[in-house]
């Protein structure tokens, strides 16, 4: 279980901890990445106890696992889902599916915390009437990291990614529509929310390796809550 007290964020993309404590400067707190995608610096903040919460009621119906690439490879982060549709990856392919592999029900109902903070996200971001169907939950410990890629196994490329970042700093890479085109690096804090859309919609994007640290509310963890609209 996750264990809840106040926390704190940052404005810098700096790998410094000198600043974690500060907060964002109103100036700082929204800041464009690429055409179509923008972070918005602490914006679930002030939800968290209340979003930690639901993260645990949801891992109690579908525990999280490490799922297998198409190639054979664990991955690094473990996984759940919530939502209508949860995202699964296994020897037969990367897929939504409406129910959970793991024990043939359906998925947790997405809790309304989560939905409201997706939604508000994503029209800060100028993505107005957003309604995901699926949130796939991943947990970072210390070396686990996410390979650059694509999110384009939904149906629907018109609607926004929305993705949250609770726990321990990482340094999120945003590259562009090939994947050897050179990503830019920033480093995401706690409360931290990142919307991707519109031309930047199948951006290659990643997660270097999680660095150890020790963050108040999740200890040696980072949490990552990614929304998305699956079918048109």
């Amino acid at each position: 279980m996750l264990s809840h007290s106040l926390s704190k964020t940052d404005q810098s993309v700096i790998s410094l901890d000198l600043f974690n404590d500060l907060p964002p400067s109103p100036e700082a707190a929204q800041m464009p990445l690429a055409a179509g995608s923008v972070l918005l610096r602490g914006f679930a903040q002030s939800m968290d106890a209340e979003l930690l919460r639901a993260i645990d009621a949801v891992i109690v119906q579908a525990p999280l696992r490490h799922m297998q690439t198409p190639g054979g490879y664990t991955m690094s982060v473990a996984a759940t889902s919530c939502g209508s549709l949860g995202w699964v990856s296994d020897s037969t392919g990367y897929r939504y599916a409406a129910l959970d592999p793991s024990s043939r029900r359906p998925w947790p109902a997405m809790p309304a915390c989560f939905l409201d903070l997706a939604q508000r996200a994503a029209a800060q971001a100028g993505y107005d009437n957003f309604v995901p169907e699926s949130c796939l939950v991943n947990t970072y410990t210390p070396g686990a990291k996410l390979s650059l890629h694509q999110d384009k196994d939904e149906k629907d490329l018109t609607a926004p990614i929305v993705s949250v970042s609770l726990g321990l700093p990482a340094v999120f890479l945003f590259g562009g529509a090939k994947r050897s085109d050179k990503p830019q690096r920033y480093r995401l804090l706690h409360g931290d929310v990142v919307v991707w859309g519109g031309p930047s919609r199948l951006a290659y994007h990643g997660v270097l390796q999680l660095a150890d640290g020790e963050h108040a509310l999740l200890g040696r963890r980072r949490i990552n809550l990614t929304f998305r609209r699956v079918l048109v």
